[in-house]
């Protein structure tokens, strides 16, 4: 990790310009660099490696497969996602319920939109699950694989950036989940129209417009899937449009890759 003053800047990436992968029960949109998208110029922002929108189509989804050594975060927007793992954890995130998986020194899981099967075998539904999900490195490889959940619907409702995620000291006991890196944390919002919030100040911000339409003070209009990148800049304020939904890493050190 490299943790080196850098140039102030606020880089703006709109929705369109994401890569994307579509498929019969998939589709897919990148903010960074994944699977066959690959763009050396475009890997990461300080320490997040994914920030992958999903939708899935229902009765459908990613079969069991392998993770090391990363922190991954999911955060349900609409539908529900039934995630299973080797270590034993199952369970259905939907939204307001914030998931953390660490795969650590190595983990199995599959993620689909089928949770009337884990419920017992209710009556199947069409209704896609639209989820964003994301990845930052650990402090440390190796460690035993985790899983952690945990309903925070009521404190979204109450406004302002609710911390969802964080693995940084001065969150100890006050996040949702914890992450193992403690110099990144995941705030998210939600906002009623002209209700705003203030950005955190730290050397890296990645901001994603997971749903409605906002204005970035001093940059103008930003719509849903459109994203901001943060360099050495904080503490903007961002204003809702129409009703609307902001995810925001905050990080304080970057990958030295």
């Amino acid at each position: 990790m490299a943790d080196m003053a850098q140039r102030s800047k606020v880089d703006i990436r709109r929705a369109d310009e994401r890569p994307k992968t579509k498929i019969d029960w998939l589709d897919s949109k990148h903010s960074f660099s994944f699977g066959h998208h690959y763009d050396p110029s475009n890997t990461h922002h300080g320490l997040l490696l994914v920030n992958n929108d999903d939708t899935v189509r229902a009765g459908t989804g990613f079969e069991t497969h392998p993770h090391r050594d990363m922190e991954i975060v999911t955060w349900v927007l609409r539908g529900s996602l039934v995630h299973q793992d080797s270590t034993g954890n199952s369970g259905v995130i939907y939204p307001g319920l914030a998931q953390r998986m660490s795969a650590g020194r190595g983990i199995l899981h599959s993620e689909k939109n089928d949770s009337w099967r884990l419920r017992g075998g209710g009556e199947p539904h069409d209704e896609p699950v639209h989820f964003v999900q994301m990845w930052v490195v650990p402090d440390e490889n190796g460690i035993a694989p985790g899983y952690e959940q945990l309903e925070i619907d009521d404190e979204l409702l109450r406004g302002g950036l609710v911390t969802v995620a964080s693995g940084m000291e001065r969150h100890d006991g006050a996040a949702a989940i914890r992450i193992k890196n403690r110099h990144a944390a995941l705030h998210v919002a939600r906002l009623g129209v002209g209700q705003s919030v203030e950005l955190p100040d730290a050397p890296y911000l990645h901001l994603f417009v997971a749903r409605g339409e906002v204005t970035l003070e001093g940059a103008g209009q930003l719509h849903e899937g459109d994203a901001v990148r943060f360099t050495a800049v904080g503490g903007q304020r961002i204003t809702a449009d129409e009703p609307a939904e902001v995810m925001v890493w905050e990080m304080h050190a970057s990958l030295s890759v």
